[in-house]
């Protein structure tokens, strides 16, 4: 069962099921229970309308399913079983036949032989029937990807980023896949963005430079990095040094996101190393040098996996979600689900609050309005806990 915590210090308790206000402008979250056994491990979580009724959906990955909730009641429906090689691992929402109706790409075969494959299912022509799973590609460690116009195409691409090199002898091929007029039978032309990094956890997109155009920015052994559109080629720019360390397991980062405070200014958050004990925020020096200023605001985590910037509070300025999937080493040891906000105009300061300690471990987590209440919700997927969690925002007065 999580475990509850109360105020002390820099530490602020949310108290799960209980509206009441805490310390830092937090708001206070209910705990409900989506899925209590989604299967062997929680791979993924994300978000979308699946049936056209306006409200926002959970859609989760476990090995061998996917399958996705029904607003407002979470009404559990299988979209695929067994339909893909094992272990399915990374999902990403997007109307890719253009039929005005929510599709999903989906990455799996990610244990045993670790094939690698990339696909994409759409809905069968009844409710309840099952989605059928259409060939994509093969990239070896296939393990997150995202869609997003990096190739200034005018429409969005499938973005692919394997955790281990497979073809390049440098490193890991980050690739762009561009959705074909016939996705189900024409080949979706691909273009490697970058191939000289390794160990790539995850990746994100942001308009880095206010051009109109999204860059790519990845969390790799080497650190942290911005890859950006140049003509027909890609330019490679260090953003952030990542955790210092003498083994690739020890050093660099594995999750990150983009958020913003109240001021405007723009930070990373990232989990370092891969998998690590660590968040770091990056911001900018006040010279505008690179590598961006890194501060360690968390040291105690254990399998750190999951990282999201988001204004719970409403106040205009972002604060970070954090999951990990294993007991960490400090008082508050988890695994769990935490919220950490600003404290200071430098962004040094941030205050960590308990969300959910013990009863989640967490492989992936969001942030998103799931009641339609205009503010966000949290959801997490566990490893360990197999379960699907849903942390409504019970809302709480502003400090």
């Amino acid at each position: 069962m999580p475990r509850i915590h109360w105020v002390c210090s820099s530490i602020a308790a949310v108290v799960l099921g209980v509206s009441r206000p805490v310390f830092g402008g937090v708001p206070a979250f209910e705990a409900k229970v989506i899925d209590p056994n989604i299967g062997a491990v929680c791979y993924a979580v994300t978000s979308a309308d699946v049936n056209g009724d306006g409200k926002r959906d959970i859609v989760a990955v476990s090995e061998n399913r996917v399958q996705w909730y029904e607003a407002p009641t979470w009404t559990k429906h299988v979209i695929i079983e067994n339909q893909t090689e094992l272990d399915n691992v990374c999902i990403a929402a997007h109307d890719i036949d253009g039929d005005g109706k929510v599709d999903f790409a989906l990455g799996a075969g990610w244990i045993k032989a670790n094939t690698g494959t990339i696909q994409w299912i759409t809905r069968g022509a009844k409710d309840d029937d099952k989605w059928s799973v259409h060939f994509i590609a093969k990239e070896v460690s296939t393990h997150r990807m995202s869609f997003a116009d990096v190739l200034g195409k005018g429409s969005k691409q499938l973005v692919v980023s394997p955790l281990n090199r497979s073809v390049s002898p440098a490193g890991i091929r980050l690739m762009a896949f561009e959705v074909p007029v016939a996705p189900k039978t024409e080949r979706w032309a691909m273009t490697v963005l970058d191939e000289s990094l390794n160990r790539m956890h995850n990746h994100t997109h942001v308009d880095w430079d206010g051009d109109n155009q999204l860059d790519t920015i990845t969390a790799s052994e080497e650190g942290v990095y911005l890859i950006q559109r140049k003509g027909t080629s890609f330019s490679k720019t260090k953003l952030g040094t990542g955790a210092a360390g003498e083994t690739p397991e020890q050093r660099g980062a594995g999750e990150i996101r983009v958020g913003k405070l109240k001021s405007g200014a723009r930070f990373l958050a990232t989990v370092e190393p891969m998998h690590g004990t660590s968040i770091a925020v990056y911001t900018s020096n006040a010279n505008g040098s690179l590598p961006m200023l890194r501060t360690v605001i968390e040291e105690t985590l254990k399998q750190g996996h999951a990282v999201w910037p988001a204004d719970l509070d409403g106040d205009g300025s972002d604060e970070i979600v954090v999951g990990h999937r294993e007991a960490g080493t400090g008082a508050i040891k988890g695994p769990g689900l935490y919220v950490y906000s600003c404290d200071d105009e430098a962004n040094h300061k941030w205050s960590k609050h308990v969300i959910d300690d013990g009863g989640v471990a967490v492989e992936d987590a969001l942030a998103a309005d799931f009641n339609g209440d205009g503010k966000l919700d949290l959801v997490a997927g566990g490893r360990a806990t197999h379960n699907v969690m849903l942390y409504v925002n019970l809302g709480a007065d502003k400090k």
